[in-house]
């Protein structure tokens, strides 16, 4: 397979094509990306978001690329896959192979109610650095509590990168009390009618 090399502006683009072609407004502040993005997968925009979060992140030295189940996964593993690091998940229902973790807990948007994430202490601690990539930064309520869980753990939290953000949504301000980088890859300052920020 060919190997093109495209601008990080390009890269951008053909995200927002990809949004404006195949998402859809649901109403409620919902933008419904799930044939591309966060229940059917296109392999070739994900691993372009995951190259372009790792290239801004790329001089943070981090050990580990942390998400939550299931929507943040596949952004989260091609970033991590370039960095040459591990991906860690939280959890949303604790397996009882879990024997020491840490809990946190988030309002969820899309779900409804609230959303607890698990976190195995076997796999985060004192001597990682950690960036959180999701699918999505709106609120950022399940965001900020994988901050939470980091801080917790001793581990130094490096920054935190979405492929879409709602900007009109305001959780960019939530997560920059942590005094780290924001990245939202392409952001959205209005869906009725749709509109990117550069």
């Amino acid at each position: 397979m060919e190997i093109i090399e495209v601008s990080r502006e390009e890269a951008v683009r053909s995200i927002q094509e990809a949004i404006i072609k195949k998402g859809s407004v649901l109403g409620g502040g919902i933008l419904k990306v799930d044939s591309f993005l966060n229940h059917q997968i296109d392999p070739r925009l994900i691993k372009t978001a995951g190259n372009l979060i790792c290239d801004t992140f790329k001089d943070a030295e981090i050990t580990k690329v942390l998400t939550v189940e299931s929507s943040g996964i596949a952004p989260a593993l091609a970033t991590a896959e370039c960095m040459g690091v591990p991906l860690l998940f939280a959890r949303k229902r604790k397996p009882i192979t879990m024997k020491r973790y840490i809990t946190e807990t988030a309002p969820s948007h899309t779900k409804g109610g609230i959303v607890e994430l698990n976190v195995s202490l076997e796999f985060l601690g004192e001597s990682d650095r950690v960036l959180i990539v999701d699918d999505f930064l709106a609120s950022g309520q399940t965001i900020a509590a994988l901050g939470r869980l980091v801080q917790k753990t001793g581990a130094k939290l490096c920054g935190f990168a979405a492929v879409i953000e709602k900007t009109f949504e305001e959780g960019r301000n939530l997560l920059e009390e942590f005094g780290v980088p924001v990245l939202g890859l392409v952001r959205i300052s209005s869906l009725e009618p749709l509109r990117f920020e550069d």
